[in-house]
């Protein structure tokens, strides 16, 4: 066979890469997905963004006469951020959506809602949010629509900042059969979550296991469709797995952002011998040889509230794990307690723990420091950002009772006494000197 014959049937090989080089990878397309597609119906029509300003008073911001400030009242009033990518002058977690059976335009809310944050005036897509204020916006697009006022039956969110996607999950999957059929009524699981704070997506790539309790494989792509369960068929999310493949695959990818403000070398690097000693055997390595052991550490040890550990019942595990979505990477039967989190970007992440309990590092490292009760900052402005400590500034209050605490309705409050909102645990830094700890919060700076 001649050269011209095994060009014309093995194809050219400077074609062929080209036309490799034309296609878009996994990263592109599920940042494509993730950006600029809706997955789900939508919920209100697309005057409600401006038409939930009627709700406000008389010192909303006119939107048509003067568009930017309303989007900014907006963003502040419902804590959420301008989006990095073209959104249709929507912040992010906003998104214009069409309904493919009726034709009918409206918006709905998507992941970026509560994974899409920023600091210091700048957006990061996979920064949790820490301004969100979902039942917030729930409640008054509804009301706007002129709609009954949206009730769950569980805590959304008591504060800005936490939301309660455990328990949103655990009732949508509630509602299904082992073949993702619609039930009757739905499985009562009993298991009861609590609201915490939104983990950052750029470390998701060094974990074996996912969510909180890392009891869920992290290369589960089905378990990242379950905020769907409200509409979508079996046959709907077999189709749309491979792009949450692809999403996944762009997850992976995201880099956490660096301190945008002077690092002593000479004290972190003091700080940096610190941590390996006394923090490294349960979350890693950094630098040019990177590990992370993957530990998840047991309750009476970890000490932190466990509410979140405890929520799922073994009823509701063993209804996910018959279910499809279990098929893939079913849930671990055996609860141990809290997984140990890769620290990349930690700078970004304030509030700390899993339920954004405690406003800095140095109050991570001295349990004794941490306020009960505090009001969080208005925005994520660096005016509002404390570099000595690392986190968030923020007004300590008076303690109140569990009772009044829960009637509040101020949702900048964080009170302590909420259910699943304790601030206790994680001493494992209070034996550090003072000067140790400001090193060790010096280095945690350079991740």
């Amino acid at each position: 066979m001649g050269v011209f014959s095994l060009w014309v049937v093995l194809g050219s090989p400077f074609a062929h890469a080209d036309s490799d080089a034309d296609k878009p990878s996994a990263v592109d397309r599920g940042r494509q997905a993730l950006t600029s597609r809706s997955f789900l119906k939508p919920e209100w029509s697309l005057e409600i963004y401006e038409k939930v300003a009627e709700l406000w008073g008389e010192d909303a911001p006119d939107p048509e006469a003067d568009p930017e400030g309303y989007a900014l009242a907006f963003a502040r009033r419902y804590g959420l951020h301008p989006a990095p990518f073209p959104n249709d002058n929507l912040p992010m977690g906003l998104k214009r959506s069409t309904d493919p059976s009726t034709g009918r335009q409206g918006l709905q809310v998507d992941c970026l809602v509560c994974h899409g944050g920023s600091i210091g005036g700048q957006s990061f897509v996979g920064l949790g949010n820490s301004q969100l204020d979902m039942i917030g916006l729930y409640q008054d697009f509804f009301q706007a629509d002129g709609r009954p006022i949206f009730f769950t039956g569980f805590t959304v969110n008591t504060v800005r900042g936490a939301v309660n996607a455990g328990q949103m999950a655990a009732v949508l999957i509630s509602l299904r059969k082992p073949d993702l059929s619609r039930r009757l009524f739905p499985v009562l699981h009993g298991s009861k979550f609590p609201e915490t704070d939104v983990p950052a997506w750029w470390n998701i790539k060094y974990k074996d296991t996912t969510y909180y309790d890392g009891r869920t494989d992290a290369r589960s792509v089905r378990s990242n469709m379950q905020f769907m369960l409200g509409e979508k068929t079996r046959e709907q999310f077999e189709e749309l797995e491979p792009t949450f493949a692809d999403i996944l695959a762009y997850l992976n990818s995201i880099e956490a952002p660096e301190y945008p403000f002077p690092i002593d070398s000479e004290l972190a690097s003091r700080g940096r011998s610190i941590f390996q000693n006394q923090c490294a055997k349960c979350h890693g390595s950094y630098g040019d040889e990177p590990s992370y052991p993957n530990l998840i550490i047991e309750l009476d040890r970890i000490g932190t509230d466990p509410a979140r550990a405890l929520a799922p019942s073994d009823l509701l595990v063993s209804h996910y794990n018959s279910t499809w979505f279990g098929e893939e990477s079913p849930v671990d039967e055996v609860m141990t307690g809290y997984q140990a989190p890769p620290l990349e970007g930690v700078w970004a992440t304030a509030p700390y723990l899993h339920n954004g309990s405690v406003p800095t590092l140095d109050h991570l490292l001295d349990s004794s420091s941490r306020p009960d009760r505090f009001r969080r900052p208005p925005s994520t402005d660096f005016k509002h950002y404390d570099t000595d400590r690392v986190g968030w500034r923020v007004e300590v209050l008076d303690p109140v009772s569990p009772e009044a605490a829960n009637r509040d309705q101020d949702r900048s409050i964080f009170d302590a006494s909420r259910y699943g909102l304790g601030n206790q645990g994680h001493t494992f830094g209070d034996g550090l000197s003072p000067s140790e700890r400001r090193a060790v919060i010096e280095y945690l700076k350079t991740l």
